[in-house]
């Protein structure tokens, strides 16, 4: 065992559809620094997700010319696939087809249905989010992230806090509802030279 360090997995629960995936407090991957991503998709081909907190400078009139309510924010969904445009909402009696992903949250549907209620002003921040890109990992990746402690995993969280718009703040909040081992780790800097 000489020269063998054992590393304990800080994640106990594993990755699944509907589950957040938290970035550790000092990875350097700019996609993914201080991440909340939503699983959508987790099967033996891979996993598909969204992060919830990464704001992007765009609004979705911006890429949609046809949208009249154009002031919904657009979210970096992740770095794969950035001229795509998903979401998810909490709406499934106004709009069909989507694929339920965890207790009240669903990710697509009817994306004519969606344009008409967005231009009718009848779907709210609260209610829908809007990605450009995803996050995607390859059969076996995202396990090996996990055992280098790159992610966190938790079924633990409020689906309300997934629609309420404190981008700022998700990660800590998620981190703290952890539970006690882990909430010291809300507070750490986000550079670790400062910790």
């Amino acid at each position: 065992m000489d020269g063998y360090k054992y590393h304990a997995m800080l994640s106990t629960i594993t990755p699944d559809t509907g589950r957040l995936l938290i970035s550790e407090p000092f990875m350097m991957d700019p996609n993914f620094k201080r991440s909340v991503i939503l699983i959508t998709e987790y099967s033996t081909e891979g996993v598909m997700g969204f992060i919830l907190n990464h704001e992007s400078e765009y609004l979705l009139g911006d890429i949609m010319p046809d949208i009249l309510y154009s002031e919904m924010p657009l979210f970096t969904g992740g770095p794969v696939g950035n001229n795509t445009l998903h979401f998810i909402h909490r709406c499934p009696d106004k709009i069909e087809g989507g694929i339920p992903i965890a207790d009240g949250i669903y990710w697509g549907g009817d994306f004519e249905t969606v344009k008409a209620l967005v231009n009718n002003y009848q779907l709210n921040n609260n209610e829908i989010r809007f990605f450009i890109g995803y996050s995607g990992w390859e059969a076996g990746q995202l396990d090996d992230e996990l055992k280098e402690n790159s992610w966190i995993v938790t079924n633990k969280f409020d689906p309300d806090m997934l629609f309420n718009h404190d981008e700022e703040n998700l990660w800590k909040h998620v981190v703290k509802g952890l539970g006690q081992r882990y909430a010291h780790i809300a507070n750490f800097p986000e550079n670790p030279a400062l910790n």
